[in-house]
C-alpha cells in the first residue's frame, strides 16, 4: 500500500461512480463526505454503497456478527450532504457528475471559493479536457484527473491525468491516494479519452463503420473479436453495455476538438440509434434487442 496523506475527501455526485469511489474509500478507513444537491440521490447513494459492501463481506468474511460490525464500521465513514461547504476542509474533491463542462466548470468555481487553499482538486471525467475544467479555478496547479472505471469496487484501474499546470507534488499526491484504494494507476497527459478511452472508443467506432459498410455482421464482428483477439465482450456487446449516447457524446466533443481526424468521424448508424432511443441495455433496445431476453 503507497503512503498516501489524503484521508479526508469529499465526492461531489451521489451516482453509480460517486458511491463507488466513495465505497473504495470508505473501506480503508479514510473519512469521506458524499455530496449532492438532491437529498434522494443521497439516500439512494448509501443504500447501493450498504447493499454493495453487504455482498462484499458475505464473500470474504464467514461469521454474520463478525460481517455486521465491519459493515457498520465502513459505513460510518461515510457521511451525506446537499452542502457543498462541507467540502471546506477535506484534503480532496473529486468530482464524478455528469459529463456536461459547463456542469463541471461551475462546481469547482464555487469550490475554488470554499475550499482551502491546500485542498486539491480533481475530476473523475473520462472524455473532457481537464485543462478546461481545471481553468474555472485559481488552484491549476493543484488540480488533476482521477479516471475511476466502472463498477469501481471491481475495476483495478485508475487513470490518473496531469496537465502542463499539474505540480508534481500535486500528481504524486493523487497517484498515491489512488494507490492507498488498492487500485494500479497509469500516468496520461490530459489529452481527449486518456489511454484506455482513446484506444476503446475509436475501435468501437470502427465496428460499427464495418458493419455500416456491409462487411460483416454485428453477430459476426463480435464473434470474431471475442474468439479471435480474446476479448471477454464483442465491441457491438459493450457498446450496448456501455451506452450508445455515451460513446455518441464522447465521439462528438472529439469530433468538436479535432474534426479533420479520420479516427473522430460520427457514425450515422449510431446517431440514429441515438435518435430513436436505443441507447443500449439501459432502454432495453440497442444493437441488439434486450427485451426479449427478459421475457
Amino acid at each position: 500500500m503507497s503512503r498516501c496523506n489524503i484521508s479526508r475527501l469529499a465526492i461531489i455526485g451521489g451516482g453509480q461512480m460517486g458511491s463507488g469511489i466513495a465505497q473504495v474509500a470508505a473501506s480503508v478507513g479514510q473519512q469521506v463526505t458524499i455530496i449532492d444537491l438532491d437529498s434522494g440521490v443521497l439516500k439512494n447513494s448509501e443504500k447501493y454503497i450498504s447493499t454493495s459492501l453487504a455482498r462484499v463481506m458475505k464473500k470474504k468474511i464467514p461469521d454474520e456478527a463478525e460481517r455486521s460490525s465491519k459493515l457498520a464500521s465502513i459505513m460510518a465513514n461515510i457521511s451525506t450532504s446537499t452542502d457543498l461547504g462541507q467540502a471546506a476542509e477535506c484534503h480532496l474533491v473529486v468530482e464524478a457528475v455528469v459529463e456536461n463542462l459547463d456542469i463541471k466548470k461551475k462546481i469547482f468555481a464555487d469550490l475554488d471559493a470554499i475550499a482551502g487553499k491546500d485542498t486539491i482538486f480533481a475530476s473523475n471525467t473520462s472524455s473532457l479536457p481537464i485543462t478546461e475544467i481545471a481553468n474555472a479555478t485559481q488552484r491549476p496547479d493543484r488540480f488533476g484527473g482521477l479516471h475511476f472505471f466502472n463498477p469501481v469496487p471491481l475495476m483495478k484501474l485508475v487513470e490518473v491525468v496531469k496537465t502542463a499546470e499539474t505540480s508534481p507534488e500535486t500528481y504524486t499526491k493523487i497517484e498515491n491516494w489512488a494507490k492507498s484504494l488498492g487500485k494500479t494507476t497509469v500516468e496520461c497527459m490530459d489529452t481527449p479519452g486518456f489511454l484506455v478511452n482513446r484506444l476503446l472508443v475509436p475501435y468501437l467506432l470502427e465496428a460499427v463503420r464495418l458493419h455500416e459498410r456491409g462487411h460483416g455482421t454485428k453477430e459476426d464482428i463480435d464473434v470474431a473479436m471475442k474468439l479471435g483477439a480474446g476479448y471477454p465482450m464483442g465491441p457491438f456487446q459493450l457498446l450496448d453495455y456501455v451506452g450508445l449516447d455515451t460513446c455518441k457524446f464522447i465521439m462528438d466533443g472529439w469530433t468538436e476538438i479535432d474534426p479533420n481526424n479520420p479516427l473522430f468521424q460520427p457514425s450515422p448508424m449510431l446517431n440514429k440509434l441515438v435518435e430513436d432511443g436505443k441507447l443500449g441495455k439501459k432502454a432495453g433496445i440497442g444493437f441488439y434487442d434486450y427485451r426479449k431476453l427478459a421475457k
